[in-house]
């Protein structure tokens, strides 16, 4: 069995810039990304409450750029550790944040990972997003060592992910017997 840190396997790098067909790139979100960030999360702020506000209280409606900015350092810290990671999708020369990839470990079974997106409410519809929801399932697939991602909001809605009971965690008894 491969020994991990976390719930990825001990030395595997991940990536830090993954290029989209469409002149765009993936990279880790960085708390410098503030003011790109800012407009692209309020700006779909409405649509963004709607699939990820039961789920993570997210975004709120009086998000200030110190609470974003705070927010975008804890996801930069989670990603240095391999805790979790949020991948800004930004255009070539990086004037505009155009959406967010989650890939993070999960709690609730039938998966080691839970992977959602999105993209700006402006390029909903478009070859942009299209290339996205293309894209992810097979970039998790060639490059990052999950068995059973789920994709929440494609393979099944937040409503069902958030029906399905958290795993509970390990007692003493289970880690050192009785």
């Amino acid at each position: 069995m491969t020994e991990t840190t976390t719930w990825l396997p001990r030395g595997w790098d991940h990536p830090t810039r993954v290029e989209l067909a469409t002149g765009h790139h993936l990279r880790p979100i960085h708390p410098d990304d503030t003011d790109l960030d800012m407009p692209a999360v309020m700006g779909s702020r409405e649509r963004l409450w709607e699939t990820y506000g039961e789920a993570w209280g997210w975004p709120p409606a009086d998000m200030t750029a110190e609470q974003d900015r705070e927010d975008l350092q804890h996801h930069w810290d989670e990603a240095q550790a391999h805790l979790s990671f949020n991948y800004a999708l930004l255009d070539a020369d990086e004037t505009e944040l155009v959406g967010c990839v989650y890939i993070d470990p999960t709690d609730k079974p039938g998966a080691d990972a839970d992977i959602s997106w999105w993209v700006r409410d402006e390029h909903v519809g478009t070859e942009v997003e299209r290339t996205l929801d293309a894209f992810v399932p097979g970039w998790i697939a060639r490059e990052w060592p999950l068995r059973a991602p789920r994709y929440v909001g494609r393979d099944l809605t937040w409503s069902e992910w958030l029906a399905i009971p958290r795993t509970p965690a390990p007692t003493l008894e289970d880690l050192f017997g009785a």
